[in-house]
């Protein structure tokens, strides 16, 4: 009975924060509801057992989400994004240039080392920077929290800011499929797209989302009538991701990075700011609509990008592509960047 409760309370608190942003018309309400109700709950009550997310689930509702996003793509999805690929990549790399040079004289004004900072100011994802960091003796406990208020900050701020420059879709806040009059047996490829993320996690970054995607993007594409989730399924989907979120941190851990989170925060704040300055820029010199082109550089998470690209009418096919191209290049070309130029770098001080 322990085991079930510790399970389930976590979806009872996380659908109660659901409703309540779905009320009041929060962007992405059934991820950042459950998440603010989950950490504000962990963070007041000193006396509660550990709760815990079956890893299953989360996977699951990655894949379901990954799938969602490939039925927007099309033929000319791959025509759209083709010739933006190299502007791309290089604004990409002036980002995070942006973000080591204010991890850099971060850490030249306070008590935290250059690698520390520089892994905190990183956008990439919260596991891999931990782990490079590791390697190069930073502080792989102030990493974590500082990525987290990183994290944090992208994932409200975004979507809010997004959502105020540009008028809202009516019904917009799930992602939008079409039903090509696919029978129930259609489902069925959805297992093969599930299992592509599963047989490339030790390959493909964020395996459970990009292989979906990629999976029933080449299925829809080639003219394999597919079926699209209901509603119920998606907000399920969106329900268990914000929950992972709120189990994964309280306010009693962002207080260890004390005073120091609020330059992070501010620095996640400049990054933001630089990003949609350079989607704007890249819309000057393309034929992307601006919401789409800020949602791309947007230095946050693809899940919570492309279903806010869905929300403004923006094209989320162009969005994931583009973000997907980021988070590869940040999380399986970057660490060894940084761990071969600071290791010189040490050595050459030595």
């Amino acid at each position: 009975m322990k085991q079930l409760y510790v399970t389930l309370f976590p979806y009872i608190i996380g659908c109660c924060g659901g409703i309540v942003f779905n009320a009041l018309n929060i962007p992405l309400p059934w991820i950042l509801g459950p998440m603010i109700f989950l950490i504000t709950l962990r963070s007041i009550l000193s006396k509660q057992p550990k709760y815990v997310q079956p890893l299953l689930f989360k996977n699951i509702s990655l894949s379901i989400l990954g799938i969602s996003f490939g039925l927007s793509f099309n033929k000319d999805t791959f025509l759209t994004v083709a010739p933006y690929v190299v502007p791309f990549l290089i604004a990409t790399i002036v980002l995070i240039s942006f973000s080591i040079i204010n991890g850099v004289m971060i850490s030249k004004f306070v008590k935290i080392d250059r690698n520390t900072s520089i892994f905190a100011s990183i956008p990439g994802g919260l596991t891999e920077m931990v782990t490079a960091s590791e390697s190069l003796n930073a502080n792989t406990s102030l990493v974590t929290i500082f990525q987290t208020v990183r994290l944090l900050t992208v994932v409200f701020f975004v979507p809010f800011t997004i959502l105020h420059m540009f008028e809202p879709q009516q019904g917009g806040t799930l992602i939008d499929t079409i039903t090509n009059n696919a029978s129930f047996f259609s489902f069925g490829w959805y297992i093969l797209a599930g299992l592509t993320g599963y047989l490339f996690k030790s390959f493909l970054p964020a395996s459970y989302v990009i292989g979906p995607l990629l999976t029933t993007a080449m299925l829809n594409i080639i003219g394999i009538s597919l079926p699209s989730f209901s509603n119920i399924v998606l907000v399920f989907a969106q329900l268990t991701i914000g929950i992972s979120f709120g189990l994964m941190i309280t306010f009693k851990d962002l207080k260890i990075g004390g005073k120091y989170c609020g330059l992070y925060f501010l620095t996640t704040l400049l990054l933001i700011g630089a990003s949609f300055g350079i989607g704007y820029l890249f819309t000057l010199i393309t034929d992307l609509d601006t919401g789409t082109a800020m949602l791309s550089f947007a230095p946050g998470g693809l899940v919570e990008m492309v279903l806010t690209a869905s929300s403004i009418g923006a094209d989320p096919a162009v969005v994931s592509s583009l973000q997907f191209i980021r988070l590869l290049f940040i999380i399986s070309v970057l660490p060894s960047l940084l761990k071969f130029g600071l290791k010189k770098i040490t050595y050459e001080r030595i």
